[in-house]
């Protein structure tokens, strides 16, 4: 992925998220709005069940989302702001489970696979990658568990403000800051771009799919 599209795609998230705060305040009972919020969700699934399921996946995953979209534009779908709360913690707890199931005995973790995408890795990178994994599968539980609790205990612009703008802030400061960090504390280490480290995110498979080196024994 070249440095302009990757900057195009970041800045995308950073506009979506924002139009998301915005739409959830002001137009969140609108039949479109659950729509054009939930579509990326959606889109992202299909493209998931394509990559594990092949077409038949993808095709579930279509007709179950254009069933959903009819009963919101019907009426018959719930409470939005209950749908928008249940997206963000889902979200949340996938990625969570995701980054922690590859912390098993004899697997590589997630962070170690992303790093293996750089340079070879070496004992002490295979056992700060599974601590900075465990780090990010901390992260994800916390914000699952928080989300539920502001929007059972808070206003929902609260929780609006948390899942659209709190959240990917925190994500983005998490990533940033532990590159920062890396090399203080292991100033041994092969120093890598922050660039490349988000390349080699985007560059790695779907879950379910083959990894490479993802079945190395951890020391």
């Amino acid at each position: 992925m070249s440095g302009w599209r990757l900057a195009l795609l970041l800045l995308g998230g950073v506009a979506y998220s924002a139009a998301s705060y915005w739409m959830m305040l002001v137009h969140p009972a609108q039949p479109w709005a659950v729509p054009v919020l939930l579509v990326p969700l959606w889109l992202t699934g299909i493209g998931l069940a394509a990559s594990r399921f092949g077409r038949w996946g993808a095709g579930a995953v279509v007709a179950a989302g254009l069933a959903f979209f009819a009963l919101v534009w019907r009426g018959e779908a719930g409470d939005p702001n209950w749908l928008y709360m249940v997206q963000h913690v889902g979200i949340n707890a996938l990625l969570g489970a995701w980054f922690g199931s590859t912390l098993r005995a004899g697997q590589l973790s997630l962070i170690g696979q992303f790093a293996q995408r750089l340079h070879p890795l070496t004992p002490d990178h295979r056992r700060y990658t599974a601590a900075v994994t465990r780090v990010w599968t901390g992260y994800f539980a916390v914000v699952a568990l928080l989300s539920a609790l502001i929007y059972g205990l808070r206003p929902f612009a609260e929780w609006s403000l948390f899942s659209n703008l709190i959240t990917p802030l925190g994500c983005a400061a998490l990533f940033i800051g532990e590159h920062l960090m890396r090399y203080r504390l292991h100033p041994e280490f092969e120093r890598t771009r922050l660039i490349d480290a988000v390349r080699a995110f985007y560059a790695h498979p779907a879950p379910g799919s083959a990894a490479p080196g993802d079945q190395s024994p951890r020391p």
